[in-house]
């Protein structure tokens, strides 16, 4: 498939709560999905059609979604599924709209957080790339002239800049096959997505943002499930299904292993995180005591909305603490550059 069709977190979370409030009205789920085909906009008349057509042919809702080439997420059509086996289809929709309102929010906040830093970090790039391609070769004239040799950081900025300009598009080409061959191998290798969501975690201050934001995911996944009335190994089991993150897949699955080995979940939880990689020792203390006294449901999404506090306040820090220090990166690159190209002027005495 060359274009991803999938549906965005807004698009599925309009598509959820229209056919939540149809089915809360009393339309039967085929009359819903026809009253959505003639208020939908006429980039979904096409599947919702298809979806339709595949209802009055016996098929299931969870069954139709999972067909429409990608547009629902594994964790959208897996809820319903489970919904499907307890009868309460409002409910799982209800599940799934406060899922993708608490992943929309994330993104939000996300988003807000690092606009600032990376318009200047992109405009920093973009300076400094143009004193290289039009600001350094100028002064590079006009030592030419000198009768004396240049400081050495002097003639390495001029030889950057020459080679830049010499070899621009060799560069961009090559930047660009890279990312390219990058992106192939990630999309062709679970071995290299493994690696790199693991890596995600270990990166200094930003992998616990990485980690909060998984664990808070997995956490409120798992206890939306249960509420369900769905057993814990078929929730766990949904649950790896329907994560797009290796480490929260393979720590579902793992916890899935030790169950059916006879572990209880506290000890199951350990053995399937043994390096904390993804849970803390908070987190797995409140699972440990909510399994035993039977409340492990309610403290999964509690937690999560813990997770969810912790990840915006930690965003906010960033955003807070970033602006002055890129203030003062941007400053100290754009600073040396300058003092660079004028340390031949300074020393004009000795140099002439």
């Amino acid at each position: 498939m060359i274009f991803n069709r999938k549906l965005s977190n807004s698009a599925q979370l309009h598509f959820a709560q229209q056919l939540l409030t149809l089915l809360q009205a009393g339309l039967p789920l085929l009359n819903a999905i026809q009253l959505l085909i003639q208020s939908a906009p006429k980039s979904w008349k096409i599947w919702l059609e298809d979806i339709r057509i595949q209802l009055q042919n016996g098929n299931s809702l969870s069954f139709c979604l999972s067909t429409q080439d990608g547009r629902f997420s594994p964790e959208f059509f897996n809820l319903i599924r489970v919904s499907e086996r307890t009868g309460d289809l409002s409910l799982a929709l209800h599940t799934i709209s406060q899922q993708l309102e608490a992943q929309i929010e994330l993104k939000r906040k996300v988003q807000q957080s690092l606009t600032y830093p990376t318009i200047t970090l992109l405009t920093s790039f973009l300076l400094v790339l143009v004193m290289m391609i039009w600001v350094v070769p100028v002064f590079k004239e006009v030592f030419g002239n000198f009768q004396a040799e240049l400081p050495a950081p002097t003639r390495i900025l001029i030889t950057i800049s020459t080679t830049t300009l010499n070899y621009f598009l060799e560069i961009c080409l090559g930047m660009f096959v890279m990312s390219a061959g990058f992106g192939y191998a990630w999309l062709k290798s679970c071995t290299l997505q493994k690696y790199c969501d693991a890596f995600l975690f270990r990166i200094p201050f930003f992998g616990n943002l990485f980690r909060l934001a998984t664990l808070g995911h997995w956490c409120r996944t798992l206890g939306h499930l249960l509420e369900t009335g769905l057993p814990l190994p078929d929730a766990l089991r949904v649950t790896a299904q329907s994560s797009n993150h290796w480490v929260s897949h393979d720590f579902s699955a793992e916890i899935f292993k030790h169950l059916t080995r006879g572990w209880p979940l506290g000890d199951s939880l350990k053995r399937a995180d043994p390096r904390s990689l993804l849970m803390d020792a908070e987190t797995l203390l409140l699972l440990h005591i909510g399994a035993e006294s039977g409340v492990l449901a309610e403290m999964l999404n509690k937690r999560a909305n813990t997770l969810s506090s912790q990840l915006s306040n930690q965003l906010n820090a960033l955003s807070q603490s970033f602006e002055p220090m890129l203030i003062l990166f941007v400053g100290a690159i754009i600073g040396s550059l300058v003092i660079i190209l004028y340390l031949p002027i300074f020393n004009l005495g000795q140099i002439v």
